[in-house]
């Protein structure tokens, strides 16, 4: 069941993503442009940092689900194993992820840091390679952003399928059906049932934050 909730709430968050882009995919005139210029600037100190502050909780909450949900699945695999191993095993994947993981998300955020530095050097190829990065690095993000949403719906949704048996078999029969383009339908069912459970849990909260009179999620 905390699997489930977990897989659930990954393709909540991955509905909510596609939601907010397509209500705000309209194209603003000037004038809606500047009064959002106007309404920056107009913001305190104290209004920016609560609104970096929501958005670290938003990321912080998503990545501690995503931990929890791989220190469920690892303990599934090894629960059969001695206490020894589990804790092995653990720790193994404990460093992985924030070494690893978190390390490489921590450098790609500092990226145009790095990109700025390289264009104060006074080598002519550090000056180009920073502008080379500090180029790519939007088209980069806009990349990551895409793949990080497409990866809530496939791992949600597989999460969520294997806890539904009759889907999951289907699922298995379809790919298995498929031939030699099997290994891509598994994941594809799995991340069309994702968006749907997430349109499903996005159509709950914003039903139960009307009737609790909080605005809908954006």
């Amino acid at each position: 069941p905390l699997l489930m909730i977990g897989g659930l709430y990954l393709c909540f968050e991955g509905v909510e993503k596609l939601h907010h882009a397509w209500t705000h995919r309209r194209k603003k005139t000037v004038a809606e442009a500047g009064q959002d210029i106007a309404q920056l600037a107009a913001t305190t100190p104290a209004e920016k940092v609560e609104t970096e502050a929501e958005k670290i909780k938003g990321a912080v909450r998503t990545d501690f689900v995503l931990s929890a949900e791989i220190i469920a699945i690892t303990l599934g695999v090894v629960q059969e194993k001695d206490f020894t191993q589990q804790v092995g095993t653990l720790s193994a994947i404990a460093i992985l992820m924030t070494v690893g993981v978190y390390g490489l998300v921590a450098g790609i955020v500092k990226l145009d840091d790095a990109g700025l530095y390289l264009t104060q050097c006074r080598s002519a190829l550090q000056q180009n390679i920073g502008r080379a990065i500090l180029w790519a690095a939007p088209f980069l993000m806009k990349a990551l952003s895409i793949l990080g949403t497409a990866a809530m719906f496939l791992v949600g949704g597989g999460i969520v399928t294997h806890g539904i048996s009759a889907l999951h078999h289907f699922i298995e029969h379809a790919a298995a059906s498929a031939g030699f383009i099997g290994p891509v339908v598994a994941p594809l069912l799995n991340g069309v049932c994702g968006l749907i459970a997430g349109v499903l849990v996005l159509l709950l909260v914003s039903g139960i934050r009307k009737l609790r009179g909080k605005p809908a999620a954006h």
